[in-house]
Formats: C-alpha cells, structure tokens, sequence
C-alpha cells in the first residue's frame, strides 16, 4: 500500500506552551504532529473546530458579588463613607 504524501507546516510557538503540549501529548503516546494530525482529522469529521469556543464567565459567587455591587450602586439608601476612617468606624461600630 502506497503511503500518503505529506507536507510541511511551520507553526510559531510560545516555547513553554509547546514544551507543556509535547509533555502531555507524549503521556498520551503520540508526539506534537500526531496530535495535531488528530485534531485536523477531528475538525474536518465536525466541520468545524472539535471543540467548543467560549468566553470565560464568571463563577457564581463572582455573578452574585457583581448583581450585589449594581443593586448597591442604585440604592439611595445604602450608606455611603466620605473616608477610609469613617468605613472603618462603622465597621467597629
């Protein structure tokens, strides 16, 4: 059987992440061009990238902390401190 033809593909880096990438994917028993192979070959069975792009979100506490901020900024009623000694006052308070 005839072997496929092959073609080079120069990728820049940053160093530490393809050394990071070379020691997982060498756990996993291939080498960088196997993974990436696996991943082409991955992308062209979904049509697509095989995994799905997001954008970081926040935690819950960090959506809750965020929603209690807004709530407090719009509150006339909340109490508000000319001073660092004066918050600290109320605190001990």
């Amino acid at each position: 059987m005839a072997r496929p033809k092959t073609s080079n593909f120069t990728v820049r880096l940053d160093s530490q992440l393809k050394a990071d990438a070379e020691n997982l994917f060498s756990d996993l028993g291939m080498n960088l061009s196997t993974a990436f192979n696996v991943f082409l070959h991955q992308a062209l069975i979904v049509q697509g990238l095989p995994f799905q792009l997001k954008r970081k979100q926040p935690n819950m506490t960090t959506i809750a902390a965020m929603k209690e901020a807004i709530e407090l900024a719009n509150d006339p009623n909340a109490k508000t401190f000319c001073s660092i000694k004066e918050l600290m006052e109320d605190l001990e308070s």
